[in-house]
């Protein structure tokens, strides 16, 4: 409940005539009586607007809240000139629609001149980007660069008489045409990756297959890939699986050792090049009372070439090398005695 509070003024107070329309001068009392009986008219008035007040508070807080919000965006859009004012005519007008000054020109320098006389000519004399060439050349590059399964099939059937094998006869055109003799270490690195079964045959099979992975369906591709199958020797791995694959590539399939003339030939064609002792080898080989090499025999040579000095002064005659070494390394130093 509101209690009305009561200033006692040391001075006069004006009050209004309500008949002469003039100011009077009321004394102190009556200035009293006057504002105590106004408040007590106006209390029941102002308690009821007050409650109104609380009652209503919360909800004009919040638009108070919403308004503020939107004066603040206003006057943040506002700086940015992001405005825009709804003229008479529906159309709207930017804020910030006033003239801006001309921007003054700069004067060109001679830097300028020169940079933007090097920018033409690069572009007008700019070379074609490399891609522009391959998208015509690509059904080119497809047609004659591509493997092709069909040409390599015709190109088996060049050699091969019948049963889809390619035999002697055709096995002597084909060294031929591609330039090698059928002697030639390259033919047995070729065999090996064709991994053909038996000497001087491919069968329809083996060449598709391994033809597919040389890339090979031509005899001018073949040929461009010489120098690559004789660069397979010179890895260590590679040399050795093929040293393995010559025993059973060269022996006959109903016999499980390799003829001893056959033998060294194909020794001859691995290591006659690169062991030094291969020759004194060989003539133990032709005296010895040996017919065949076995495939522990065989696999033995191309360890002991490998680990043994040239003087064989490192061999070991307790080792697990076979008899044919024993009596190699021992046939060997008699004769370097006599």
């Amino acid at each position: 409940m509101y209690v009305p509070t009561i200033c006692l003024l040391p001075f006069p107070v004006l009050s209004w005539g309500a008949t002469k329309g003039e100011f009077c001068v009321l004394s102190l009392l009556e200035a009293f009586t006057f504002c105590w009986k106004l408040l007590v008219t106006l209390s029941p008035t102002a308690h009821q607007l007050h409650q109104l007040l609380q009652e209503n508070d919360f909800q004009l807080h919040t638009h108070l809240s919403t308004l503020a919000g939107i004066h603040k965006i206003y006057h943040t859009l506002h700086r940015l000139n992001l405005t825009e004012d709804v003229g008479h005519n529906g159309h709207s007008t930017a804020c910030c629609s006033r003239a801006m000054p001309p921007r003054k020109k700069r004067r060109p320098t001679a830097g300028d001149d020169l940079s933007a006389k090097k920018s033409r000519q690069d572009r007008y004399y700019q070379p074609c980007s490399p891609c522009v060439f391959r998208k015509h050349e690509a059904p080119q590059i497809r047609e004659e660069d591509t493997f092709s399964s069909k040409r390599c099939l015709e190109w088996f059937y060049e050699y091969a008489v019948c049963d889809d094998v390619v035999g002697p006869e055709g096995m002597e055109k084909f060294c031929e045409d591609i330039g090698v003799e059928p002697e030639n270490v390259v033919m047995l690195v070729l065999a090996w990756k064709l991994d053909a079964q038996s000497m001087g045959y491919f069968t329809l099979q083996e060449w598709l297959s391994g033809m597919g992975s040389l890339q090979c369906d031509s005899t001018e591709r073949l040929r461009n890939s010489l120098d690559y199958l004789r660069s397979v020797l010179n890895n260590t791995t590679n040399f050795k699986l093929i040293y393995r694959y010559a025993f059973d590539f060269a022996r006959e399939k109903d016999q499980r050792s390799l003829d001893l003339n056959t033998a060294k030939c194909m020794l001859g064609l691995l290591l006659g090049k690169t062991w030094s002792l291969f020759p004194v080898f060989n003539q133990f080989l032709e005296q010895s009372k040996y017919k065949v090499i076995n495939k522990d025999q065989w696999c033995n040579v191309l360890e002991f070439s490998r680990t043994i000095n040239l003087d064989l002064s490192n061999y070991d005659e307790d080792g697990a090398w076979p008899v044919l070494l024993d009596e190699f390394v021992e046939w060997y130093k008699e004769r370097e005695m006599s």
